[in-house]
């Protein structure tokens, strides 16, 4: 006896999963994604996994191994499509070619409508349009071009669809978007990647929102990939910094800081295991020079040389040859609560704090208590630097020279892969500030 579901079973019970995820919202996106022969579009992984909600199928990596095009996880797909709204008799632009996520769209702005799909790579443009050929849908235009300077033969467009990570919108996408017009982009701020719904209103665009999500990076003239700077490289203990491309910090002396003592600053605040702490990560992403992602190894945690432990990266602020980041520890429940920035005890909820680290004054046998720099979910703190080498603004001009960073490519997640959390308002303030602390 035969138990291989179906394709078309396969279908129904993707939809289901992604209904249950909130990945599918509307009636329209259900139907889409329950016709479309996702199986074709994926030949290279075998039905299961090309419907399976969460997986990205890589279709093509670098010669390092990388991946650099994939047919996306079915629940960003539909996530963006919710985003993306489109609508019968819209002309589309995708910049990105999975085939997919073409087919998706054609069923949507049907009938009236257009979609183009761009990519710069031909062997991926060649799969799409053989794929799209393949199960009806020849009526995409496939076109080989960086996406850098849009597809203007067919502008203007309803709604551009972006499917890689873009570090910025360049002017071209802007210019031949209609007004009143949507791009839905994974754009990557400071380390962090958000699938952002943006509306043209005169000569801007307006933010409507936005989904966690991680993407394979653009390609081409606007290309700016993410470099991964190591500051410990012991095996299996390694600590980095994640930067964007063009970012510079003084790697020697943040090596010195991470073997100094370290000052911790726990805020009071406590947090369930499952609450989203991403407004808070986009918030310092945007307000403060300086923002990085400090990745390690839990081998690196567990010997002590960092308080947390992520391959992604937890939010750290970085000042000359200081930096901070974020940590969190498990709460006592024995305990009943002390004051406002001591530790943090709550039940069943991780306090959260930060761990920063740095130069201090040679004089001093026991550091003073740093100012504390207060959020919602979270503290910052760090040791102060010496008075000669206070580091101030990222834009000091008395910073010390810095090193270009050791340009080692961070990877990145296949396209697609999601980490979707619910979102909530971002609600942070400064309670206080100085030119000491590593913000």
């Amino acid at each position: 006896m035969n138990n291989t579901p179906s394709p078309h079973e396969l279908r129904a019970g993707l939809v289901k999963q992604l209904r249950d995820q909130n990945a599918i919202r509307t009636d329209r996106i259900a139907d889409v994604i329950g016709s479309v022969p996702r199986e074709v579009f994926a030949p290279e992984a075998s039905p299961t996994d090309a419907y399976d909600p969460n997986r990205a199928v890589v279709t093509k990596r670098d010669p390092n191994g990388l991946a650099i095009s994939s047919v996306s996880a079915a629940n960003i797909q539909a996530i963006m499509l919710e985003q993306a709204d489109p609508r019968p008799g819209e002309n589309v632009l995708e910049v990105g070619s999975g085939g997919m996520n073409a087919a998706y769209l054609a069923e949507l702005v049907a009938p009236g409508g257009t979609v183009t799909t761009l990519d710069i790579d031909p062997e991926v443009t060649d799969r799409a349009r053989r794929l799209l050929a393949d199960t009806g849908y020849d009526g995409v235009h496939v076109v080989t071009a960086d996406a850098e300077y849009g597809a203007p033969d067919r502008a203007p467009y309803d709604l551009i669809e972006v499917t890689v990570g873009a570090p910025d919108i360049p002017p071209a996408w802007v210019d031949q978007l209609a007004p009143g017009g949507r791009i839905v982009v994974p754009l990557r701020l400071r380390g962090l990647m958000r699938s952002f719904l943006l509306v043209r209103e005169g000569d801007h665009l307006v933010s409507r929102g936005y989904e966690l999500c991680g993407f394979v990076p653009m390609q081409g003239a606007g290309e700016q990939r993410e470099q991964l700077v190591l500051l410990h490289e012991a095996p299996n203990e390694e600590v980095g910094l994640r930067l964007d491309d063009g970012d510079q910090v003084d790697v020697e002396a943040l090596r010195a800081a991470l073997v100094s003592p370290r000052q911790e600053a726990w805020s009071g605040v406590t947090v369930g295991g499952e609450e989203p702490t991403h407004d808070l990560d986009l918030w310092l992403a945007t307000a403060f020079d300086g923002h990085a992602r400090l990745t390690a190894t839990v081998s690196a945690r567990d010997a002590g040389i960092v308080a947390s432990a992520s391959p992604l990266g937890v939010a750290t602020l970085v000042v000359g040859g200081t930096f901070a980041y974020r940590t969190v520890r498990a709460v006592d429940d024995s305990r009943p609560p002390p004051p406002p920035r001591a530790s943090s005890w709550t039940r069943s909820a991780p306090g959260t704090g930060s761990t920063g680290v740095g130069p201090v004054h040679a004089s001093r046998s026991t550091p003073p208590t740093p100012p504390t720099v207060s959020c919602p979910r979270g503290a910052w703190s760090t040791r102060p630097t010496p008075a000669s080498r206070s580091p101030g603004p990222t834009s000091s001009p008395d910073r010390p020279p810095r090193a270009r960073p050791t340009p080692n490519r961070a990877p990145h997640p296949p396209g697609g892969t999601r980490c979707r959390t619910p979102p909530a308002p971002a609600t942070s303030s400064w309670t206080s500030r100085s030119s000491s602390t590593a913000r």
